[in-house]
């Protein structure tokens, strides 16, 4: 079924809504029920695959800081340090993965992931992990209760360049959150309310602000937040023994990080949708998916993440099954499908669209 099957024309114009016209656009019901027949293979998350993948990365990227701190040559340096943030890049990626895969899957994944990535990047699970799912539930993704949209697409020019270059001030950010404002925290309960609320998530929404833990979450969040803060000062004092050299060098690698990250984070929607609640075919087609041939999407969309698209119709679906999936459900809709609708051929391409969207929808807003 493509795009024009699912809107009936027997049914009158409605005007258009806040959302736009896509937002409630009705469900693909054969790309649903084939994402769901085709794929039941294929949810099992593998540790022989996770386990050596992640620890690779992570692995690369702190051989690369130490051979970013020794090297002489500029040049080398930057060499070094770029293969080192897209290595922290892939293992940083796994906490996406940590929010979806079954508790019970992978026995010790989110500890070591934890004790290797993490706390060390200053990124512990419990900043993904009861915030991402938000993202995906059925009514509130694109609304203003979604902690990881905003509608770019139809913000200011200016917005774009704002929002992917504010990145690279993550690293002095998290010190600040891990290494001041926890411990100040524990002291002052508004101070420990307010960095809870708006700086204990990895959102991009300035709006959302966060409930507070229950469950199994509470005892992770105290124990994650206290090997950052730990660590955090681990930091700062190592300027006094060290130098300032070898924490700015890892600094300025995982500053490039946290920008590759945002750059694809600037592209795995369209963000065309303004608060208004959306239905699972028009959330798939505001979502992204940048399959083969090409690869350079591998690198900058890792873990699965050029699947994007695919992942919002099956969260739960492990990131090394991506792949298989995506060839079932394009053999089996065929061209002009609404599932290959959502399918971009890469980021420049991508950053194009929703760069002339804020040229002219944006740029035309009070």
């Amino acid at each position: 079924m493509n795009i024009e099957q699912t809107l009936d024309p027997a049914q009158p114009a409605r005007p258009q809504a806040k959302g736009g016209w896509h937002a409630q656009l009705p469900d693909d019901k054969d790309m649903l029920r084939a994402a769901r027949d085709l794929t039941k293979d294929l949810a099992e998350a593998k540790g022989a695959i996770y386990w050596p993948d992640m620890l690779l990365s992570a692995g690369l990227g702190y051989a690369c800081i130490a051979g970013a701190i020794v090297v002489d040559s500029i040049w080398a340096k930057f060499a070094v340090g770029l293969v080192g943030a897209l290595a922290f890049y892939r293992a940083l990626m796994f906490i996406h993965e940590l929010t979806h895969i079954h508790k019970k899957a992978l026995p010790g994944f989110r500890l070591g992931w934890n004790l290797l990535v993490g706390i060390p990047l200053l990124v512990p699970s419990f900043m993904y992990e009861g915030v991402h799912t938000l993202h995906h539930k059925r009514t509130q993704y694109g609304t203003i209760e979604d902690p990881e949209y905003l509608p770019l697409a139809l913000m200011k020019p200016w917005s774009l360049p704002v929002f992917v270059l504010v990145a690279l001030l993550a690293p002095i950010g998290l010190v600040i959150r891990f290494g001041l404002l926890v411990p100040l925290g524990a002291m002052i309960p508004p101070i420990r309310t307010l960095v809870w609320e708006r700086a204990s998530s990895l959102s991009i929404n300035p709006d959302f602000r966060r409930r507070p833990p229950e469950g199994e979450i509470r005892p992770r969040v105290f124990w994650q937040e206290l090997g950052g803060m730990l660590w955090a000062w681990t930091l700062i004092a190592s300027v006094f023994w060290l130098g300032w050299a070898p924490v700015l060098t890892a600094g300025a690698i995982l500053s490039l990080t946290a920008l590759l990250n945002q750059l694809r984070t600037l592209v795995a929607h369209l963000w065309e949708n303004e608060g208004e609640a959306m239905t699972v075919t028009a959330q798939f087609l505001d979502s992204v998916n940048v399959p083969p041939p090409g690869f350079a999407a591998e690198i900058w969309a890792p873990v699965g993440l050029r699947y994007h698209a695919l992942h919002h119709l099956m969260p739960s679906m492990p990131y090394h099954s991506l792949p298989e999936a995506h060839r079932r459900l394009n053999r089996e809709l065929g061209d002009g499908s609404t599932y290959q609708s959502a399918n971009h051929p890469g980021m420049f391409t991508l950053v194009g669209r929703i760069a002339r969207s804020t040229m002219t929808r944006g740029a035309s807003r009070s």
